[in-house]
């Protein structure tokens, strides 16, 4: 658990607890560097002792912090901080579309309509960036006061693998919106995430989901061989064109689903034009069951006859103890012989290995010549990738064990090759926005440092534009662990030189006023300034000009008068 004033990653300061869920806790923090409330969650549990996982997850996250759509939450960053891993979202101010039917139970037509299109436009964004959600439920559903809608979970749910149908509480919300293909263990394609918004809709029409269960299995089973029951069956109300796109999205076959999420959108915009209430029953073009749905299907039920099946045997295993006990004891003893003489052979083998050192002078040569000489020398050659900025690629830069080393015959040396996969090349992003910048290098997982360097008019320079950057054109970034430093340009305004000639008072109060300065005008003697000359100020030509500062100008009065020949004063 996080405690309120937490820094998470010496940047997000945690105010509360938002939620807890079985992969994560969410915390409403504060970013003190941007000023704004975020969302952080934070993955707890398996998850985050998993690596596998973890490298999946930070890699989708970060393609999923690309998504810019009004439907969907943004993300705006990603990292670890002490083993806590974590991904930092746009905060929404609202409930769970989850929460919300538990409340109300059926939405109305409209609003389910509305919410639907909502759904359908964000999911097609992601599509159209070639990302698939996985994941869609109205738990994963914000819905706002003013009714927006916002999608959230890009980065967890695509990270997850949904094969297994595990006894935990997020794969029990997840299954009751299961695809058959996913439940059947087959890849997730776009139409997975139609068929989730299928039954999404279905249950915004009707208060409930289509298919319940005493378990996962039970539930994922009926996705894969029950007919979706019938939205105008359970109300009588709701038009057959709005039944169809369920049936249509909610297809077992994915070749009766929508081709696409736009499709389904197009056809959310039309279903409520009373010229199409009248429609007939949709009937599905191709056969809704395969043989291999039907092998899976047995998969899985036997599962639940296995289980069913324990208590039954368990009379059985009683009876059979004793037996079973002798059997385990012979069969350890036989394994045991086996295995020593498996050793004594194995030994002899290796005694009669012959004598061979690691080759020199490997660093440097490609990956191909590398191994052809390690295995001129009778060892075996082993490859492994990383990316070095010292090196070019396809150059071998490391080598373990080192030259010379004694092995025997059929041993391994692992040698490091330079790569450039999962890197990418430095561009020259002077001049550029700095936001577009920053937004397009952490979408590819580089980690951007941000600096500011304070510019004037004068400097007819863009504000925001980068004017900086700590690598240099054409060194090359990793999308896991690299760093670039930008320095983008701030506009600030500095204190001219008043005693020029050119300001009078008005328009030295008028810059004061425009900056929130308290001017301050003042007379002193001095003959040698004309009367009413400005000669000096409190405030440093060239200093920053700052907000609720005070600036004393001095105006110059004269005493001294003239006399012309006649004898008359003259001023």
């Amino acid at each position: 658990m996080i405690n309120k004033g937490e820094l998470i990653d010496n940047r997000y300061k945690i105010v509360k607890s938002i939620g807890e869920g079985g992969m994560a806790n969410v915390y409403l923090a504060w970013d003190t560097i941007l000023e704004r409330d975020v969302a952080v969650k934070i993955l707890r549990g398996d998850l985050a002792d998993d690596e596998k996982f973890i490298r999946r997850f930070q890699r989708e996250a970060n393609s999923a912090s690309s998504l810019k759509h009004p439907n969907i939450v943004e993300m705006y960053d990603v990292g670890e901080d002490n083993g806590k891993y974590f991904i930092v979202m746009e905060y929404v101010d609202g409930k769970t579309l989850k929460s919300l039917i538990k409340k109300r139970g059926a939405l109305n037509l409209t609003e389910s309509i509305d919410i639907m299109m909502q759904l359908t436009s964000g999911i097609a964004c992601a599509h159209d960036s070639y990302i698939i959600h996985r994941d869609i439920k109205p738990q994963n559903v914000m819905i706002l006061e003013d009714g927006r809608v916002k999608i959230t979970d890009f980065g967890i749910a695509m990270a997850l693998n949904n094969n297994e149908l595990t006894q935990t509480n997020s794969v029990m919300g997840s299954v009751h919106y299961l695809p058959p293909e996913q439940a059947s263990g087959s890849g997730s394609t776009i139409k997975s995430d139609i068929y989730s918004l299928g039954i999404l809709m279905f249950e915004l029409l009707t208060g409930k989901v289509p298919f319940k269960g005493d378990n996962a299995v039970e539930i994922a089973i009926k996705h894969m061989k029950d007919q979706i029951p019938s939205v105008c069956n359970i109300n009588n109300t709701i038009p057959q064109s709005v039944e169809n796109i369920v049936l249509k999205a909610c297809a077992k076959n994915p070749k009766n689903r929508y081709e696409t999420v736009s499709e389904m959108y197009e056809d959310l915009k039309t279903c409520l034009d009373p010229l199409r209430f009248e429609e007939k029953r949709l009937v599905y073009k191709y056969p809704e069951h395969s043989n291999d749905n039907s092998k899976t299907i047995t998969k899985l039920e036997s599962r639940e006859v296995k289980n069913k099946d324990l208590d039954l045997n368990e009379e059985k295993e009683k009876s059979d103890k004793g037996l079973n006990i002798a059997l385990i004891i012979v069969g350890v003893i036989c394994v045991s012989i086996i295995i020593i003489s498996l050793a004594f052979i194995l030994l002899a083998s290796t005694d009669k290995k012959k004598n061979v050192t690691v080759p020199k002078e490997l660093e440097g040569l490609s990956e191909k010549d590398a191994c052809k000489k390690i295995e001129k020398a009778d060892l075996i050659c082993v490859v492994e990738y990383a990316y070095d900025k010292d090196y070019e690629e396809d150059v071998v830069i490391k080598i373990s064990p080192k030259a010379n080393t004694p092995l025997k015959a059929g041993d391994k040396v692992t040698i490091t090759v330079s790569s450039f996969e999962d890197t990418i090349e430095v561009e020259d992003y002077t001049g550029k926005k700095i936001e577009t910048v920053k937004a397009e290098l952490e979408s590819l997982g580089i980690r951007v440092v941000t600096n500011t360097k304070k510019v004037t008019k004068d400097d007819e320079i863009e504000e925001n534009t980068i004017v900086g950057q700590s690598v240099e054109v054409g060194d090359r970034l990793h999308k896991e662990n690299g760093v670039i430093e930008l320095t983008y340009a701030t506009l600030v305004t500095v204190y001219p030189d008043f005693t020029d000639g050119s300001y009078t008072q008005d328009l030295i109060q008028q810059f004061c006023d425009d900056n929130g300065i308290t001017c301050v005008f003042k007379s002193e003697e001095d003959n040698n300034f004309k009367e009413g000359a400005i000669i000096s100020q409190s405030r440093g030509v060239g200093d920053e000009v700052k907000s609720n500062t005070k600036l004393t100008i001095t105006i110059a009065t004269n005493t001294k008068q003239e006399t012309n020949t006649e004898g008359n004063e003259v001023e």
